[in-house]
């Protein structure tokens, strides 16, 4: 809720926004224009310079040139070119020499020295091999000659007498490039430099005498590279001074002019531009303010009267005219004593609504929380039964497979029942964790195109004691999950045997689209009723109180909750009490694959070393036996200390972990084992009673390399035990 003083100082304010934005837009763009101007006045600066740099050398290779056409050199007579040279070193302020070479680079004549004295070594005389090979004037580079002073050559090739070749060098000082600076006209801040072909500084408008001769800074240096033969950017001086920079190397001798102001500069003068725009603005906001203040204080004394009028109306006291000249204002009073009049006829009913209203709404939120409480605690039990049932079921099932490998005569008969009730109870299991899937959308599929044929005949192959005839051809291609498929055919099979008769058929087929199996048996039928309920959860036949058929009435929900997930149909037909039943599932046929890959078993391979890490003693016993019947070498430690404990003594090739341990959780212990590893190869496998898709997620993010739910079977086992590109299959 916003007071109208304030919503006519918001109008406002809005109503000067964009001209804000505008002046502030345009701002900018004047900077931008500025900025670009002033890099435009620094580089045609440079290039002005750089071309005034050239003329000064220019005239210097014409002084040369025409001192070598002169008669003493064109005659050879060189005492007559020594003094004509001395002659016009004397009328140039700032030369300090000439130097006359052969075509060989041999000095013949300095007229620093006397005529005919022994000369010194040529400074620079990379110029001179550079004159000699390209027969063009060059401007060296800036040197300290044999007197101590610097100064830079300027050389040219003359053709003597009979063509012979002469070399004619003027040994220039700096103060002829300075006085070029000097004369330009430039802001007294900008920072100007002659720089020769190795960059060296030969004039400077800042500090000549302690910079010349020094080398460009590294920020100039990187620019130079980045931008080419000219350019602009941001360098930094020798005094380490952040100026906006141009430059350009265009000069016909390789010299660079350099051109600086300080960066700081051009932005004081944006910072400037900006502040005194932004105090018009605010000087333009306070004005606006200040006449949106007179205005709302008329407006809210008539307003204040109707809020008095709408709080009596609210309260039940009668309400006091108050006549304004405003139209609206004036209408909205006589909405308000009509509404006066309605108000006791209505009062009573609005509020028994609105008592029945909370109440209802009261009760639905106390529901919709005991509904979620009720969920969240029935998918934490069913987490934790599945764990805790599986936990006993899986020394059990590990002793049953050793008693099998075994294969003690006297007991078969006893394994096979022991065997054929933990597998009824390890169903049981499966089907209510299942079941909470289900119900919390939570159930995935894990889609790849597979042979319906090949899932179908190892299911009958893994359903002993059911006499089972199958029709199927070689391979039917469907989209599936072959793990929940395989569940779908158990599940069907396991009511063909608790309600069957003596013979199971099964039939698969495909038409043009559609894969077809048919599980067909001879044993109770069904009535009409049980087959339109026969696929919800938890609803059996009846049976007796001895319940021979067992079960909690889930197998044939969860069948049509996967079947549904796989696109498909799944329905259920009899002729009747004690004429059999049939069940038929219908699935989206799917393109064959080009190949098919192999699925057989892992090859051989040596016994490894293992370890075994188990908080329940008997499953860690139990599941050691199992292993080492299979060749392996198993120690057993039954905390995460322990574990690392025979880590540390020898690690192990793979090492076998349950998750819920007393001193640390099995992901604690794996990122541990991991580094105790470091380089080494070693595999680790979760073997957990909890066997939801976020725990199996878990795992591999805890970096195990496979995930086991406890029961394991000897497969299982196997499994874990295979070499690693076998276990990934």
């Amino acid at each position: 809720m916003f007071s109208l003083r304030y919503l006519l100082i918001m109008l406002t304010a809005i109503g000067l926004l964009p001209l804000a934005l505008l002046g502030a837009w345009s701002l900018h763009q004047a900077g931008i224009y500025k900025e670009r101007e002033q890099e435009r006045w620094m580089l045609d600066l440079a290039r002005a310079l750089s071309s005034a740099v050239d003329a000064e050398l220019d005239s210097a290779i014409a002084t040369l040139t025409s001192l070598g056409n002169a008669a003493p050199l064109q005659n050879g007579d060189l005492p007559g070119f020594y003094a004509a040279a001395s002659a016009l070193n004397r009328h140039q302020a700032d030369w300090l020499g000439v130097i006359l070479t052969d075509g060989d680079g041999k000095v013949l004549l300095r007229t620093m020295d006397t005529y005919g004295a022994a000369a010194p070594p040529l400074a620079d005389p990379a110029s001179l091999r550079q004159l000699l090979a390209t027969q063009q004037p060059v401007a060296g580079q800036l040197t300290r000659g044999p007197g101590g002073r610097l100064a830079f050559p300027v050389r040219v090739l003359i053709a003597g007498d009979q063509g012979k070749l002469y070399t004619l060098t003027a040994v220039i000082q700096p103060d002829r490039m300075v006085r070029l600076i000097q004369r330009q006209q430039v802001p007294p801040d900008a920072v100007i430099a002659v720089r020769d072909g190795t960059r060296a500084v030969v004039a400077r408008s800042r500090d000549q005498q302690g910079k010349v001769g020094d080398a460009p800074s590294a920020s100039l240096v990187a620019l130079m590279r980045r931008a080419g033969a000219e350019g602009f950017g941001n360098a930094v001086t020798s005094e380490g001074q952040h100026m906006s920079t141009a430059y350009t190397t265009r000069s016909r001798y390789g010299w660079a002019v350099v051109v600086g102001r300080p960066a700081e500069g051009l932005r004081a003068a944006a910072y400037e531009r900006m502040g005194v725009y932004a105090a018009g603005i605010v000087l333009s906001l306070l004005a606006c303010f200040l006449f949106a203040s007179l205005l709302s204080s008329r407006l809210v004394a008539t307003i204040r009267t109707l809020q008095q009028n709408a709080a009596a109306l609210g309260s039940g006291a009668p309400l006091t005219q108050s006549p304004s000249g405003i139209t609206e204002i004036a209408q909205i009073g006589h909405a308000l004593k009509q509404a006066e009049q309605l108000r006791d006829a209505r009062e009573q009913e609005r509020a028994q609504l609105l008592d029945s209203l909370n109440r209802a709404l009261a009760s639905h939120q106390s529901a919709l929380a005991d509904a979620r409480e009720a969920g969240r605690a029935k998918d934490e039990f069913l987490a934790v039964l599945g764990h805790e049932l599986r936990n006993p079921l899986s020394p059990i099932v590990t002793s049953l497979d050793l008693l099998d490998m075994r294969d003690e005569p006297t007991s078969r008969k006893e394994r096979g029942v022991m065997r054929r009730q933990v597998n009824h109870l390890r169903r049981l299991v499966d089907d209510l964790l299942d079941l909470s899937r289900i119900t919390s959308g939570k159930l995935q599929l894990e889609l790849r195109i597979l042979n319906l044929a090949d899932v179908v005949r190892h299911a009958v192959a893994a359903t002993p004691g059911l006499q089972i005839h199958l029709s199927a051809p070689d391979a039917v291609w469907v989209m599936g999950d072959d793990s929940r498929l395989t569940q779908v055919l158990n599940n069907l099979l396991s009511n063909a045997a608790r309600f069957g008769g003596s013979v199971t058929q099964i039939a698969l087929s495909a038409d043009a689209s559609h894969a077809r199996l048919t599980i067909s048996d001879n044993g109770i039928g069904m009535s009409e009723e049980l087959i339109a309920r026969v696929f919800e959860p938890f609803h059996q036949a009846p049976q007796s109180l001895a319940r021979r058929g067992g079960g909690l009435g889930l197998g044939l929900a969860i069948v049509r909750k996967i079947v549904d997930l796989h696109g498909g149909l799944v329905s259920a037909r009899s002729a009747g009490a004690g004429m059999g039943s049939q069940f038929e599932l219908v699935l989206p046929l799917s393109v064959p694959p080009a190949t098919e890959l192999s699925m057989d078993g892992a090859a051989a391979h040596d016994g490894l070393r293992l370890l075994l890490v188990d908080d329940n003693v008997d499953a860690a016993l139990s599941g050691a036996a199992l292993l080492q019947l299979l060749g392996h070498e198993v120690r057993i430690a039954h905390s995460g200390t322990e574990a690392l404990a025979a880590v540390r003594q020898r690690m192990p090739q793979v090492a076998i972990l349950d998750i819920g341990l007393p001193d640390m959780s099995g992901y604690e212990l794996a990122t541990a084992i991991r580094r105790e590893a470091g380089g080494d190869a070693v595999r680790l496998v979760a073997l957990t009673g909890y066997g939801q898709k976020e725990d199996v997620a878990r795992a591999y993010e805890a970096r195990f390399d496979l995930h086991l739910t406890k029961p394991a079977s000897v497969a299982d086992l196997r499994r874990a035990t295979a070499p690693f590109n076998d276990a990934a299959a």
